[in-house]
């Protein structure tokens, strides 16, 4: 068989067929403002052409940037943290930016170490952190990674940028709601409180309720599963203690509302409903769900944002949030 003679395309090869130089070629790549339209697609066209692919091997000996970015993240099977990945990722690509991820299978101190470890191997130039546990930072204030590092889901630390969404002010949000709506007894099904997330929506229902001279004792823990929500619902459906109930996620919501179908609890006429998340299917739950939206594209933006910052300023540290929305649907109501 003839051994191939076939070679890929260099960028000198894109600038003979595009009539340019190789600098005017290298600008197009990088995306450099002073370059004409109509050279800009003719180069453009010829790359296409071609099937050239820029040498990142051989860019990043001349930068000293890989253009590569590492997401670390956990519990991913979560709408929070897998819309969060998704938002940071996209972002991350609209940058330039090749994202590298890493899954934690359990959170601990040894496996964030070992994942940020594989990272420097990898010379990424920045490194973000979707572990919304209470531990992630102290494990993180530890280490020195030499790379801007952004905590997704916290404010940070002095050490740690962060970005996230205002947890606390969404509860608030979804609590001042159903005030509004003139309910008096507001339970909350808690999320897990080793999550940053968990703590800050109970911390904003509370709070919320002391500010109206509420009651802030009904406060139930599941484990963010529909199932975890439908077991609780069973046990509020017998108690009937309170009039509205602000749930700490979409997936909880749809298991108690199971629940409560089942006990002939009619929601919202016996019972209001507020989640969290505003996942693509809350609005067809029975009844839709009133909750409070994440905008996780948002989120990721304002991510890459404080990284692209970081990396081009060196140890620039600061913190970035993001405003809730309420949605409201037909899960709440005014009292009985």
């Amino acid at each position: 068989m003839a051994k191939s003679n076939a070679r890929l395309p260099r960028l000198e090869d894109v600038a003979e067929r595009a009539g340019v130089s190789h600098q005017t070629v290298s600008r197009v790549i990088n995306n450099h403002p002073n370059v004409s339209k109509a050279t800009r697609e003719r180069v453009e066209a010829a790359i296409a052409e071609l099937g050239y692919r820029r040498n990142t091997a051989a860019r990043s000996l001349v930068t000293r940037k890989s253009q590569t970015i590492g997401v670390l993240g956990s519990e991913l099977s979560q709408y929070g943290p897998a819309n969060t990945l998704l938002g940071v990722e996209q972002a991350a690509r609209d940058a330039g930016y090749f994202v590298s991820i890493a899954a934690l299978r359990s959170v601990s101190r040894e496996g964030i170490f070992d994942a940020i470890r594989h990272f420097l191997d990898q010379s990424v130039d920045g490194i973000v952190v979707i572990v919304p546990h209470s531990e992630t930072l102290l494990a993180l204030a530890e280490l020195n990674p030499g790379v801007p590092v952004v905590a997704v889901g916290s404010l940070g630390s002095e050490a740690v940028s962060g970005a996230m969404v205002d947890q606390k002010r969404g509860a608030e949000l979804a609590v001042g709601h159903l005030i509004e709506q003139g309910h008096r007894r507001i339970g909350h099904v808690a999320g897990p409180q080793d999550w940053i997330d968990a703590v800050a929506r109970a911390e904003g229902w509370s709070a919320a309720l002391r500010e109206a001279g509420l009651d802030d004792s009904l406060v139930v823990e599941g484990d963010w599963s529909a199932g975890s929500g439908y077991e609780i619902g069973r046990k509020l459906a017998a108690e009937r203690t309170a009039t509205a109930l602000f749930v700490g996620n979409d997936q909880m919501s749809l298991g108690l509302l199971r629940a409560f179908n089942e006990a002939g609890v009619r929601v919202p006429e016996d019972v209001s409903v507020v989640g969290f998340d505003d996942q693509p299917e809350s609005g067809y739950f029975t009844p839709p769900l009133t909750t409070v939206r994440q905008d996780f594209e948002e989120l990721g933006r304002r991510c890459m944002d404080l990284m692209l910052s970081a990396i081009a300023n060196g140890d620039t540290v600061s913190t970035t949030v993001v405003e809730p929305e309420l949605v409201v649907r037909r899960s709440t109501a005014a009292p009985a």
